[in-house]
This record gives C-alpha cells, sequence and structure tokens, in this order.
C-alpha cells in the first residue's frame, strides 16, 4: 500500500516491552501528511501503547524498552541528541478522559503557551483565540473565558484540550480514543472537527468503535497481540481486507 501524501512519520521495526513482556512485535507503520490514520485492535493489543511511542511518552513509564525507529520527518526521534520536550511539542496528544488544568478556561490555554517560553501577553492573547476557533469552541465560550474549564461539559472539556494543544502549534496530533467517554452529540462534534483539522495537521487516532474509524481515518492498522496484522486504506480494510483475522475483528466474531 503506497499513497502520494508525504510520510509525516514512520515506525520501523518497532518492538517494545514492560520489563520481560513484549507489547509491540516488529512494527512497521507510515503516518501520512495530511491525513487521518486510525489503529484499531481488540483490548490489549498494543494499539495505545504504539501511538504514545510517537511522541516518547511511553518513556515516562518505568522499566520499558524499545528497540527499532520512530522518524518525524525522516529524523528518529529516539536519539539522544532530540530533545523529548521538543518532540512533544511538535507531536501533541489528547487523552481519552478530558484532562483541563483547574483554571479557568482562557488560563488553560495560555499556561501551556508559558510554559513553553511564550510572555508576549498581546500573541497569547491572539493564540487562545485563535486556538478555541480552530478547536470549534470559541463561540461557545467567548462570554465565558474566565470561568473555570471544569464548569465546561465533557464533551467542551475535551475540545478545550485540543485547542490547548493546537496552541503550541504542534505538526502531528495522537488522539488516543478521545470519545470514549463523550455522548453521541459530543462524539460527533469531535469527529467534524478532526476532519477539519487534517487539512493543517497529521493525524493518528487509537480508537475501539470500527464505525468511528470508518467515518474519520483515511487509512487503517489493526493490531492483534501486540503485532500489526494489516495496514491499509481505510475502504479496503473495511470492505476487502486481506486477512481474515482483520475482517473477523469488524465484523464482531471477536474482541
Amino acid at each position: 500500500m503506497r499513497d502520494e501524501s508525504t510520510v509525516k512519520m514512520r515506525a520501523e521495526k518497532v518492538n517494545f516491552y514492560y520489563g520481560r513482556q513484549q507489547a509491540l512485535k516488529d512494527i512497521n507503520l507510515d503516518v501520512l501528511s495530511n491525513k487521518v490514520t486510525a489503529i484499531i485492535g481488540p483490548s490489549g493489543c498494543g494499539k495505545s501503547t504504539f501511538i504514545r511511542l510517537l511522541n516518547r511518552m511511553n518513556e515516562l513509564v518505568p522499566n520499558t524498552s524499545l528497540t527499532g525507529r520512530i522518524l518525524l520527518d525522516d529524523k528518529d526521534i529516539l536519539d539522544r541528541s532530540i530533545d523529548a520536550v521538543e518532540i512533544r511539542r511538535r507531536v501533541g496528544m489528547v487523552f481519552q478522559k478530558p484532562n483541563p488544568f483547574p483554571k479557568n478556561i482562557f488560563e488553560n490555554i495560555s499556561y501551556a503557551l508559558e510554559v513553553n517560553g511564550i510572555k508576549d501577553k498581546h500573541y497569547i492573547e491572539d493564540r487562545v483565540i485563535e486556538s478555541l476557533q480552530k478547536a470549534a469552541l470559541y463561540d461557545e465560550v467567548k462570554t465565558r473565558l474566565h470561568e473555570s474549564a471544569l464548569k465546561l461539559s465533557g464533551g467542551q472539556q475535551q475540545r478545550l484540550c485540543i485547542a490547548r494543544c493546537l496552541s503550541i502549534k504542534p505538526e502531528v496530533l495522537l488522539f488516543d480514543e478521545p470519545c470514549a467517554s463523550l455522548d453521541p452529540i459530543s462524539t460527533r462534534k469531535i469527529e467534524e472537527l478532526i476532519l477539519e483539522l487534517k487539512k493543517d495537521y497529521t493525524i493518528a487516532i487509537v480508537t475501539h468503535n470500527m464505525q468511528q474509524a470508518a467515518r474519520v481515518s483515511d487509512f487503517t492498522g489493526f493490531f492483534l497481540m501486540g503485532e500489526l496484522i494489516e495496514f491499509d486504506r481505510t475502504e479496503t480494510i473495511f470492505k476487502s481486507p486481506g486477512d481474515k483475522r482483520t475482517e473477523d475483528y469488524i465484523t464482531g466474531r471477536f474482541g
């Protein structure tokens, strides 16, 4: 499977271990620029572990090890000369459960800018507004910017977390089951937002929801027991998968 798009990130022969337990086995996968790549598979298959490798989040977990290469614009992000903080700025992540700071809406985003060394108050204000607009949240909160972010609904909190991520101008957005705790209306808004964001960002999403993967992604990888079983265009994966295990999973025979 090849595409005319540029490869933004690439995993090459990636193996990952929690202690002696191997969680990922020889993973090779491309994440293409301005496309949405979905990672699907049953619980415990390694999909969340994999996506967290793309911005070195798993380094924060003790007693883990990794072999292989993970490339961002053809440079190995695992190289010791590469700053992990800089990688996490370029490759942002939105988690399963919304995690706004216990601050007001404006401060949730301005704080992210300030800890990245930005002090210009006019620039910060512009970035906050622009980020909220890009996250399709500004119109809903523009008169409430100095109210606690914890008063927002779950779906609004998740879009605030996306805005916070966007504020520092990442190149890649990682979503780890971003709608798992949301109602159907909020889920639809997040999905619509993802489709809009891919115009400017490269996106990878872990989802347990087959319909969601089919709706939002251009490419899909199916993981099973730490292995990448199949990776192709989403339409191919869902209509004519090449591996019977993929077909069995997406048709609900297991998982």
